[in-house]
């Protein structure tokens, strides 16, 4: 998949028409408030924009991994916090999609699919965050019930969204393979959340601790069988790092944006600063990094979509490689605005403060540079 098809481009048009309508308009408020954008989320439910990768059979929209970043691009470029929705929506579902029962996506995924209800992802905790595999959860088994106690650290969307997907040890002396994944629902006894962080960026979307007291839930909400959550982690960070490099090119593409109306309109020396070759060239890097970023982002959708075997090599490069380039163009952008760039009248200061967590979550770019090597050492199959 080379090129977007004309299905893919009316999408973008289609989400884009929303974006600059109902959910731009909402990004500073909510930023100045660290409140959660609803009628953002309000406005993308009713467009069919909240989870469009939900499968038909479900009741989604069941738009294949690149329409998915488009969205997820277009909304970032409007509010990169609004854009956690279908990303979050995504990464949480993802392990039901890849390793859960029938019986599970039906119950699990139709609500989602419908806006009744948002999924969070629950794998870091307070001790264990790059590395994973040391997560002190524990899941007990008690008759036809599991029994988890534990707390999870840095999750996105934690108390607005009803479902959770929880990894959790269910054998301590197997390390990683001792690992489970369960579906947690906000509303089990035992469930309770975090204050806030007061974070950087992303101030409106929710990000708390999830802690789970002796929560008691039927063994019919285990992900796979017991022993395979981490490998399931694993395979859905492959792909859902896709969609935290297609927020990454939205949020850049939105600073580059707004800077370039900013230039051609602002006048020094008696003529607009865009006239500058100086500024000429930060604005060409801007566009090239930016274009370099989003089709590395999409032949790594491409990748997801088709569940190719050099997947997790393209999903770790799209999600380092756009985050570095997001990171650079918005503090650009904030330099090509001067002292008006650095205040919060104006849009850049966010999108820069926005565009840093995309360098750590789901895994640091430190993190994705060791998966990289990793794979090229290994050598990579021939599906390029």
């Amino acid at each position: 998949m080379y090129r977007p098809t004309e299905e893919h481009d009316a999408f973008r048009a289609a989400v884009r028409e929303v974006c600059d309508a109902k959910v731009a308009p909402n990004a500073a408020a909510a930023d100045e408030e660290a409140a959660f954008p609803q009628a953002s989320y309000e406005a993308l439910r009713a467009a069919d924009f909240h989870a469009p990768h939900i499968p038909e059979e479900y009741g989604g929209v069941g738009a294949d991994a690149l329409a998915t970043v488009i969205v997820i691009e277009e909304v970032a470029r409007a509010c990169a916090s609004s854009s956690l929705i279908p990303s979050v929506n995504k990464l949480g579902t993802v392990p039901l999609l890849l390793s859960g029962s029938e019986e599970l996506k039906a119950k699990y995924l139709t609500p989602v699919a419908a806006g009744e209800a948002m999924f969070s992802y629950c794998l870091s905790e307070p001790d264990a965050g790059s590395d994973a595999a040391s997560m002190k959860t524990r899941a007990v088994r008690d008759g036809d019930h599991f029994v988890l106690k534990g707390t999870k650290r840095w999750i996105t969307n934690a108390g607005v969204s009803d479902y959770y997907t929880v990894f959790a040890v269910t054998d301590p002396e197997q390390r990683s393979r001792g690992i489970s994944a369960f579906v947690v629902e906000k509303g089990d006894e035992g469930v309770s959340f975090g204050v806030p962080e007061r974070k950087l960026g992303i101030k409106a979307s929710p990000t708390c601790e999830v802690n789970l007291d002796n929560v008691r839930i039927p063994a019919d909400r285990l992900i796979g069988a017991e022993g395979t959550g981490f490998a399931t982690a694993m395979k859905t960070l492959d792909h859902t790092r896709v969609t935290i490099a297609a927020q990454a090119v939205g949020i850049a593409q939105g600073a580059l944006d707004f800077a370039l109306g900013y230039v051609k309109e602002r006048q020094q020396f008696g003529k607009p600063i865009a006239e500058f070759q100086g500024l000429q060239f930060m604005l060409a890097d801007a566009g090239m990094k930016i274009e370099a970023a989003r089709q590395l982002t999409y032949a790594a959708a491409a990748r997801s979509e088709r569940t190719d075997a050099d997947l997790t090599y393209f999903g770790a490069a799209a999600k380092c490689f756009a985050s570095d380039v997001a990171m650079e163009v918005t503090t650009d952008a904030v330099q090509l605005l001067g002292g008006y760039g650095y205040t919060r009248d104006y849009p850049v200061e966010r999108m820069m403060r926005d565009a840093k967590i995309t360098q750590i979550y789901e895994g640091t770019n430190q993190v994705q540079r060791i998966v990289m090597a990793r794979q090229l050492l290994q050598g990579l199959p021939e599906n390029r």
